[in-house]
């Protein structure tokens, strides 16, 4: 752990207490949650950071598919504003990355974006979806899912972790208990058992406890359709990313198989841009 997250360890306890006393609010009932008779699954997690949250919304997504789906997120890092309802003209600018991936992915589905859920929900429900899958929704108390799935990392599970900025948790770990079960995200594929049995101990929970892994896609998705990872040209790659970030420094490129795609194309980049 770096020197300035122990010289913030004080500002990490007056978090836990603000947080602490937030959540004990909402629990007794004095700030109030919105409540929907439509089922609402929910998916987030205890920290900041990437948990695996989108494979989840998408596996979601595979194992409902004979209901009307609906996805909410808060569209990060988009360039519009308010309640967005995908149609034929989005892009990632207008809901984002993860949203404009679900939307290229599964078209059937109504994606939304919306900072604000309970507005969100209200727009989504003029559509009459079946479900609702909210997106890292975990920590948005105004709105009451009736399911909520609570992600945590193989190799960060949050019960090792601390309170921001001390550590990486958005709450306490306490927060595990309205969670109705947990996956455990990102783990190698022959994770034995034992292994299983041992996280379950740590995690100190009396809920369903499931593990899961990565599966990478065969395509590459954007804009202007998606491309089979196998038929990327590593060179025409390299220019137009390069030329790409050059041009504009805050993009950002996700790939759902970082792992098929040569890492020499990334030292490339990396030498190009400088």
């Amino acid at each position: 752990m770096n020197i300035l997250r122990k010289i913030l360890f004080p500002v990490a306890l007056v978090y836990w207490i603000i947080t602490y006393i937030r959540n004990f609010l909402y629990d007794v009932g004095l700030f109030k949650s919105q409540f929907y008779t439509i089922p609402i699954i929910a998916v987030g997690n205890l920290s900041v950071g990437g948990t695996g949250k989108t494979p989840q919304i998408e596996y979601l997504i595979r194992l409902l598919k004979d209901y009307k789906i609906a996805t909410l997120s808060r569209g990060y890092k988009r360039e519009s504003k308010g309640f967005i309802l995908a149609n034929e003209n989005a892009t990632a600018k207008t809901l984002g990355d993860e949203p404009f991936q679900f939307y290229s992915k599964f078209p059937e589905v109504l994606v939304a974006v919306d900072a604000n859920r309970k507005n969100g929900i209200s727009e989504l429900l003029k559509n009459k979806p079946e479900v609702i899958l909210l997106d890292d929704a975990f920590q948005h108390r105004k709105v009451k899912a009736g399911f909520y799935i609570l992600l945590t990392t193989f190799n960060d599970l949050f019960c090792d972790d601390y309170i921001l900025p001390y550590g990486n948790l958005r709450e306490p770990s306490l927060g595990k208990k309205r969670a109705n079960l947990i996956i455990v995200t990102k783990c190698p594929k022959d994770l034995s058992e034992l292994a299983q049995e041992k996280i379950k101990e740590k995690l100190k929970v009396s809920i369903p406890v499931y593990f899961s892994t990565i599966v990478y896609d065969d395509y590459v998705y954007s804009e202007n359709g998606k491309v089979k990872i196998s038929e990327l040209n590593e060179e025409k790659v390299i220019k137009d990313l390069t030329e790409k970030i050059k041009e504009d420094q805050s993009f950002s490129i996700k790939f759902d198989s970082l792992e098929q795609i040569s890492e020499k194309i990334f030292q490339v980049m990396k030498e190009k841009i400088k």
